[in-house]
């Protein structure tokens, strides 16, 4: 299944949104790598097993099931996340990048491949395939939003500022 959707960060014709700078939305968007506790509150024991410059390997608990992750990022643009399959689930890619078609506007891109199917198999009369894919589809989204509602908590708070 490949899903993609673009979040706004700053709207010129907004302005009771706060404008966040490019290096705030990558601050947070390694805080949420190193620190996924702090962005959803289900996630518990994580452990980062190896870190490098432009990488990290985590695992951690989200409920019963358990994620491990190889993360990758290019500084200042985007950062992928490679969840490892295991018993428990198929994993997948998420990429996060920051875009900035001009000075006033920031975005942030979430892309996600996984193994999921995406529609109903031809030949198939089970829907349940597709509509399992448009729940998961949301689910993302919801997720995303938080993610965004997040990032903007600690921009206020004065914890992206470096």
């Amino acid at each position: 299944m490949h899903f993609e959707h673009l979040v706004q960060i700053n709207d010129p014709l907004n302005p009771l949104l706060q404008a966040l700078t490019v290096e705030q939305v990558w601050h947070a968007l390694l805080w949420r790598a190193e620190k996924p506790q702090d962005f959803q509150e289900d996630i518990t024991d994580v452990v980062i097993h190896e870190r490098g410059e432009d990488f990290l390997v985590r695992s951690f608990r989200l409920g019963k099931l358990h994620v491990r992750d190889h993360i990758e990022w290019e500084h200042g643009r985007s950062i992928e996340f490679r969840t490892q399959p295991n018993d428990e689930h198929s994993g997948g890619n998420l990429t996060i990048t920051i875009e900035t078609p001009d000075e006033t506007q920031l975005f942030v891109r979430f892309t996600y491949n996984t193994p999921l199917p995406e529609t109903v198999a031809p030949g198939s009369d089970d829907a349940s395939d597709a509509y399992f894919a448009s729940y998961v589809k949301s689910a993302y989204h919801a997720a995303d939003v938080d993610t965004v509602r997040r990032i903007r908590e600690l921009a206020a708070t004065g914890l992206l500022s470096h």
